[in-house]
């Protein structure tokens, strides 16, 4: 008789819908540490779309001899979820770029002048190793925006070590990157830490881009779990800050 009084989870048919465009995913099958299969990545597309999302712009690591992914391995498998998106009826735009992690062999590729795969115009996509921050990378910022990329550092409120000294934040924020937040990361989903880290920097106005980092179905179900995410979400857009509506 009391379970009249519970709460309902959340609805999260369409609760994403005013981001219009997802900047961070796996969805690329076989080719990093996300989807597997075409099956999954349908899935999982299907969801986001359930979600609200209209856009989708797939990011594959690119990552040493781990994911060495080129730009025509990751534009193939883009053609190939693009074409099974339509034979399924499954109305999304589906773009890819890529998260590349700011390594020696991005900087060596950077100075022999890439090519990389941007979100849109210059704006590139670019994570830190999660062990240690790299030891050149204010100079890699720089060069990055001497041969015309706007940098995007992807979940900046997971890398742990700058909790002890957040004036990191500030130096890369002047240094001229912008910062994407993980929406997993609001409701502790990869630890109290980088919660109180995505709170701090939400705080400093720091965030400029939304991703929901993709990779299977456990992020899929707690992305549509949270009233608190999307009250969250609802709450940047209004900043006008946040610059996924307009990709």
């Amino acid at each position: 008789m009391f379970s009249l009084f519970k709460k309902r989870p959340p609805d999260p048919s369409g609760a994403l819908a005013g981001l219009g465009c997802d900047i961070h995913s796996h969805l690329v099958p076989g080719i990093d540490d996300g989807s597997p299969d075409m099956e999954t990545s349908l899935r999982l597309i299907r969801g986001l779309v359930d979600l609200g999302y209209k856009k989708i712009i797939t990011t594959p690591h690119v990552i040493g001899d781990i994911f060495p992914n080129t730009p025509d391995i990751i534009r193939a498998g883009r053609d190939s979820v693009a074409a099974a998106l339509r034979e399924n009826g499954i109305d999304v735009e589906f773009h890819a770029a890529a998260e590349y992690l700011m390594d020696d062999r991005f900087a060596r590729a950077l100075d022999a002048g890439g090519p990389f795969l941007t979100l849109k115009d210059n704006l590139i996509l670019v994570e830190l190793s999660f062990a240690v921050p790299a030891i050149n990378l204010k100079e890699l910022l720089f060069q990055l925006q001497v041969k015309g990329y706007q940098p995007i550092l992807a979940h900046p409120e997971r890398y742990l070590y700058f909790g002890a000294n957040k004036g990191w934040y500030d130096q890369i924020c002047d240094a001229g990157c912008l910062f994407q937040l993980n929406l997993l990361s609001l409701i502790g989903y990869y630890g109290k830490d980088a919660r109180q880290l995505a709170e701090y920097l939400l705080k400093k106005g720091y965030f400029d881009f939304l991703g929901t980092d993709l990779h299977h179905t456990r992020h899929l179900h707690a992305l549509g779990s949270s009233r608190h995410l999307f009250q969250t979400v609802d709450r940047l857009l209004q900043t006008g800050k946040i610059q996924n509506p307009r990709l």
